[in-house]
């Protein structure tokens, strides 16, 4: 890791800016350290009956399918044992914003976005994942985007 101290002293307050070629764990918690928080948490997903820890920055996506909750991840899918309105409110102030019902996706991790179509917006997430925002959410993520 490189580190760089400028001095200005017409700045009323130090002012840090991270730079990282990609979204990581250790960008994560060198952030959260900065801002004098408490480092996020890992979520425990499920693969089968094997408990898995999965970082924030990991995470593409969490969707309901199926009466059941899944994190979607560049390594797959895994089983979340929360409910969708759960994870919302605990990933509230970051860069996770429910898209509709049934999606939560991580802003970081989409690749392209598709406005092309009235009142919708297509995400294009890594690896692929094409996720709709519902209509209802449309402001919202217009929101987000803009912060």
């Amino acid at each position: 890791m490189k580190v760089e101290i400028q001095i200005d002293p017409e700045l009323e307050e130090p002012v840090v800016i991270l730079r990282a070629p990609s979204p990581t764990e250790e960008v994560e918690q060198l952030a959260a350290r900065l801002r004098g928080e408490a480092p996020p948490q890992p979520f425990t997903v499920y693969d089968g009956r094997e408990a898995v820890r999965v970082s924030r920055s990991m995470v593409l996506r969490f969707y309901a399918e199926d009466k059941g909750v899944f994190c979607q991840t560049g390594r797959g899918s895994f089983v979340v044992r929360q409910r969708l309105y759960e994870l919302e409110q605990a990933l509230a102030g970051t860069r996770f914003v429910r898209v509709s019902n049934s999606e939560i996706v991580n802003l970081d991790r989409v690749t392209a976005l598709d406005l092309t179509l009235a009142g919708t917006i297509k995400m294009t997430l890594e690896g692929g994942t094409v996720c709709w925002v519902s209509r209802r959410y449309v402001r919202k993520i217009r929101q987000a985007l803009e912060a």
